[in-house]
């Protein structure tokens, strides 16, 4: 991180305006453990993902039998899907100095369980989970959602 500031720092001394990736800046968690095979689907294209790979709001993450994904959001958010589960990262802003922002996450087949984040604790009226036929507003801080039968299966 300190060679990131002093290469930022030269690159302005210079007087050379310095790359920043904007999607970098987007990303709203990571992938802190993964078991089985676990894809991510990106502007429709599938994209590999690996512990530490970054996900982004408007992700889709997919996980196959006898597989899950811990994923943490920036706010501590944390979220684990299980086997056979089609999660979708509809929408995600945080503010980490007020705490104000907004969650919206769908979760079209399969389980997830949640442990909530600052965002929630802060602004519960701000997070929002979905499934086919239910949304769900936050009143607690842990608890799992699981869809059965035909949720939406096409990726």
């Amino acid at each position: 991180m300190r060679s990131q500031a002093i290469q930022y720092a030269l690159l302005l001394a210079c007087g050379c305006p310095p790359v920043i990736d904007a999607h970098a800046a987007d990303a709203i968690g990571i992938v802190k453990t993964i078991k089985g095979s676990v894809h991510v689907e990106r502007a429709n294209q599938p994209v590999g993902v690996a512990v530490g790979s970054e996900v982004f709001a408007s992700d889709r993450v997919l996980t196959g039998p006898a597989s899950s994904v811990g994923i943490t959001l920036r706010d501590n958010t944390l979220l684990t899907e299980g086997a056979n589960s089609v999660l979708d990262l509809n929408k995600f802003a945080f503010n980490t100095t007020t705490y104000d922002g907004a969650l919206d996450v769908s979760i079209k087949r399969g389980s997830l369980a949640v442990v909530d984040g600052k965002l929630a604790k802060a602004n519960p009226e701000a997070v929002r989970y979905s499934t086919p036929t239910t949304t769900l507003g936050v009143r607690g801080t842990e608890f799992i959602i699981e869809v059965g039968g035909s949720g939406e299966t096409d990726h």
